[in-house]
């Protein structure tokens, strides 16, 4: 029978074929919206792993040139420096990050970025550069920032300038990896979600719907066959007993080929 196999179980009229038809060109719209989210969606996630392989192998990279430096800035100042900067440390941090959100299809990426705040800090160990000379004044007067733009004043200071730039470039591209990595995950479950309805779309439901078109229009017309083998009865009964055929179907097949039945 036409229609056999999975199918929604409604009773055949033309209303009900009209409403699963409708059903039917939706479900299949959804499913090229769906697959063209999911190809957006795999086109920017490439992108994110791509750079991720990229920033892993610069963290490393960096990280021994960061450790490196704070190893020079530790023999040039002593092994005291862990205690002074310990102590000369803000209540606030200096630096901040913060996320904005990022839109991919429906789909909201969060994307961290660093961004300078709290008092002496900013300026880094030494005070010297940016807006920590401002932050180091407005430090001075408090006693935090006085100490950590003075550090390294009698010895050690370019070792330590240095360990500074190489731990904040560090740290920026911790955030930026970091970044990443959240967006990876984060499209990693939408891609999943999105090819999962994709597949019961195009599995499930597209073919469920369309087997109950076949099965409602197949019903259709055997229900229109019934019917006029019914009326054929009807007619052939009128002419064994009148003579003559005064049902409907007579008159229909008058009417459109002037043939009597």
């Amino acid at each position: 029978m036409s229609g056999a196999g999975a199918r929604v179980a409604v009773v055949p009229s033309r209303m009900t074929l009209q409403q699963i038809k409708g059903r039917l060109a939706g479900a299949k719209k959804g499913h090229s919206m769906l697959q063209k989210k999911a190809d957006a969606l795999t086109v920017r996630f490439r992108s994110i792993l791509k750079d991720i392989l990229e920033k892993k192998e610069g963290a490393g990279e960096q990280s021994k040139d960061a450790m490196l430096a704070l190893a020079m800035a530790k023999y040039a100042f002593g092994e005291e420096l862990t205690v002074v900067m310990g102590e000369s440390v803000d209540e606030e941090a200096s630096c901040k990050v913060k996320m904005t959100p990022d839109n991919i299809a429906g789909v909201t990426l969060p994307v961290f970025s660093r961004y300078e705040g709290g008092g002496g800090a900013a300026g880094g160990l030494d005070g010297s550069k940016g807006g920590g000379a401002k932050g180091g004044a407005k430090g001075g007067a408090a006693g935090a920032g006085t100490g950590r733009s003075l550090a390294g004043l009698s010895k050690g200071g370019q070792q330590i300038s240095e360990c500074r730039e190489t731990f904040s470039t560090t740290l920026e591209l911790l955030v930026a990896l970091a970044s990443l990595q959240t967006s990876f995950i984060i499209l990693d479950e939408a891609i999943k979600l999105t090819n999962r309805r994709v597949n019961a779309l195009e599995n499930v439901v597209v073919p469920k719907l369309d087997n109950t078109v076949k099965y409602i229009i197949s019903e259709l017309d055997e229900m229109e066959r019934e019917e006029f083998f019914r009326l054929k009865l009807v007619c052939q009964g009128c002419h064994r007993e009148n003579g003559a055929c005064c049902c409907v179907l007579y008159w229909i097949r008058f009417a459109r080929t002037g043939v009597v039945v």
